[in-house]
């Protein structure tokens, strides 16, 4: 799934290309791609509109228009964009018309990603606002904010950090590559983190997040560029998809756990696994002998 960094890489490969171009005409193949707004709707509202602006908000890319209004992008697992490929690519499921000749291509094997037309900033303040917490690269993402956020969380640190309603943009590649970093065991409950702990991950996810841009991001089944170009961080993964292979630190067999669903990978040595939560004694239970 396209992460923090590939869309981020996507935004910045995009924006020269994008901003200031006007957008002659869209074709919207796929209905599920705007739901639950009408296909011919937001064609309309997009047509002869020109782009104003490209940023990026969790793993959402916002196109900003002429006009005030916004078309939020998420690519889900399988989405991609292609700025003029020179044959009609499969799984086409939404083709823009751009000025001066240019063409961007929206395709999805799996159907899964969307584009939401809003009004407005205060329409597009309130879409993510209800779907994404603290953007990780931004200066509120503190040790502190992190700890209020972890707070009383029993859930697995791992499964924090995917929920994109509390920190946006980290998904399973970037979470298992932080958590590393950090030192810090996946089925640790982020509610029992301490503050150098939390320091240290916030750190970790921050760098993790920053090596995935300066590689372009990771292609490990379907992320491309826009000119359809695979991302290289993959091939600099310290812990993610190396079940079986030697720590990059201590020499340690990685292993593959699995955290909230998701396949995850750790190394038992650096990152200490917690110990078992003890049931508490029901009524009649023996209890243990005082004193010596």
């Amino acid at each position: 799934m396209p992460e923090l960094p590939e869309v981020e890489t996507i935004r910045r490969q995009l924006a020269p290309h994008l901003e200031g171009r006007t957008i002659l005409g869209v074709e919207i193949l796929d209905p599920r791609w705007t739901r639950p707004h009408p296909p011919r709707a937001v064609e309309a509202g997009l047509r002869s509109r020109t782009v104003e602006r490209l940023t990026r908000s969790g793993k959402y890319l916002v196109i900003g228009l002429s006009g005030g209004s916004y078309l939020l992008i998420h690519l889900r697992m399988t989405g991609a964009l292609l700025l003029d490929p020179a044959q009609e690519p499969r799984h086409t499921r939404v083709r823009f018309e751009l000025d001066a000749g240019h063409r961007l291509v929206y395709i999805d094997p799996r159907r899964f990603g969307t584009g939401h037309l809003l009004p407005d900033e205060r329409a597009r303040d309130a879409y993510l606002a209800a779907r994404i917490g603290i953007e990780p690269l931004s200066p509120e993402f503190t040790t502190e904010r992190l700890r209020l956020l972890a707070r009383g969380r029993r859930a697995p640190v791992k499964a924090f950090l995917l929920d994109q309603r509390r920190v946006a943009g980290v998904g399973n590649i970037y979470a298992d590559e932080a958590l590393f970093r950090a030192k810090i065991h996946p089925l640790r409950a982020a509610g029992s983190l301490t503050r150098p702990q939390l320091a240290r991950l916030r750190d970790a996810v921050e760098q993790a997040l920053q090596a995935g841009i300066e590689a372009k991001g990771a292609s490990i089944d379907d992320f491309r560029h826009i000119d359809g170009a695979r991302g290289a961080f993959q091939d600099r993964f310290l812990i993610h998809l190396r079940a079986g292979e030697p720590c990059v630190r201590c020499g340690a067999i990685v292993r593959k756990i699995v955290v909230g669903g998701r396949g995850t990978y750790v190394c038992e040595r650096c990152q200490r696994k917690p110990r078992p939560r003890l049931a508490p004694a029901g009524p009649g239970a023996p209890r243990a002998p005082r004193g010596g």
